[in-house]
C-alpha cells in the first residue's frame, strides 16, 4: 500500500478474516449484490469516454461493469483497502479481457489520488467504514473534476433491515458478548441517518446532495444463506474463534431464526438502502 491507513481496524479486518471470506464467497456475493451495482452504475451515468473512480471496489464487479459502460476510450479505477480483494479484481479483469480498468490498493481516506481526474465516483456499500468520513469524502472530492457526479448505495437503519440483523440476535446467546455498535462508528449501518450523511457530504465539498430511499428485493438459496450468515459479518468473525460446540449451537439457532424468510428453498428479503447522489 502506498499510504498509511488511519483505519487500522478496517485494514486488519479486510486483509485477514473478512477479506479472505469475501474472496471465497465472491461468486455468491456478486449474485446477491448485482442489483446494487447496477443502481450505482446507472446513477453515476457517465458518458462514454469518462474516467470513473469506484470506492471500496472489492473483487471488482462494479469496476468492470462501469469500465464496460464507459467504453474503450474511458477508464474505471477501483480503490480498496484489501489486498486479497484487489488481487482477485486484477485477475478478473485480465481473465475477462477488460483493459480499461486499473486497481489501487489503498485507503480512500488518505490515498494520494490525482486531483481533478474523475468525471464520476461510485461505490457499492464501500463508503460506510471510514473513521473520519468527512476527511475521506474531501479527499475523494479533490480527485473529482468540477461537476463530477458522486453516486453510492449505503444501508439504511438496522430496524429497516431485519434480515441483516437476524444473525447477530440469534447467535448472541451462544457467543462471547459482542460490543453494542455505535450507530456512527465505521460499519454496515454507519450511514443510516440521512441528515448525518447529508452533513458529511456538504462539509467535504459536495453539493446538490440527495438521498433517495431505495428498497431492493433480494433472494438466495437456503444453502447459500447458511454459508452467508456463518462466514460474514460479526457472527462470521466470532465463529472463526469459537469452539465446535458453540458453532453447532449457533448454526442450529440461525436455521430457526431465518426460517420465516424461507419459502420454496429460497430466502427472500428486502434490502432497505439509500441511493445517494451529489455533485463536485
Amino acid at each position: 500500500m502506498s499510504d498509511i491507513s488511519p483505519n487500522r481496524d478496517q485494514t486488519e479486518l479486510w486483509n485477514k478474516g473478512s477479506g479472505e471470506a469475501w474472496v471465497e464467497m465472491q461468486a455468491l456475493l456478486d449474485r446477491i449484490l448485482e442489483p446494487f451495482g447496477r443502481l450505482v452504475v446507472d446513477a453515476g451515468c457517465p458518458r462514454e469516454g469518462s474516467h470513473v473512480l469506484d470506492i471500496g471496489c472489492g473483487c471488482g464487479a462494479t469496476t468492470l461493469a462501469m469500465a464496460r459502460r464507459v467504453g474503450g476510450s474511458g477508464h474505471c479505477a477501483g480503490l480498496d483497502i484489501s489486498h486479497p480483494l484487489i488481487t482477485v479484481a486484477r485477475k478478473r479483469a485480465a481473465a475477462e479481457g477488460v483493459a480499461n480498468v486499473s486497481f489501487i490498493e489503498g485507503d480512500a481516506q488518505v490515498y494520494a489520488l490525482e486531483p481533478g481526474q474523475y468525471d464520476a465516483v461510485i461505490s457499492r456499500f464501500g463508503v460506510m467504514f471510514f473513521n473520519d468520513p468527512a476527511t475521506a469524502f474531501a479527499n475523494i472530492r479533490r480527485s473529482a473534476r468540477n461537476g463530477a457526479k458522486l453516486a453510492f448505495v449505503a444501508w439504511r437503519s438496522p430496524a429497516e433491515n431485519e434480515f441483516m440483523t437476524t444473525a447477530v440476535r440469534a447467535a448472541a446467546p451462544f457467543l462471547p458478548p459482542m460490543p453494542k455498535p455505535d450507530p456512527e462508528a465505521p460499519g454496515q449501518f454507519a450511514f443510516a441517518d440521512k441528515s448525518r450523511v447529508t452533513s458529511i457530504l456538504e462539509e467535504s465539498g459536495w453539493s446538490a446532495v440527495e438521498l433517495e430511499r431505495t428498497d431492493v428485493a433480494c433472494q438466495m438459496s437456503e444453502d447459500d444463506l447458511m454459508i452467508y450468515v456463518t462466514r460474514l459479518g460479526p457472527v462470521g468473525n466470532a465463529l472463526r474463534e469459537a469452539d465446535e460446540p458453540a458453532k453447532e449451537k449457533v448454526t442450529a439457532a440461525l436455521g430457526l431464526a431465518f426460517a420465516p424468510f424461507i419459502n420454496a428453498g429460497f430466502a427472500r428479503f428486502t434490502a432497505a438502502c439509500w441511493l445517494a447522489t451529489a455533485r463536485a
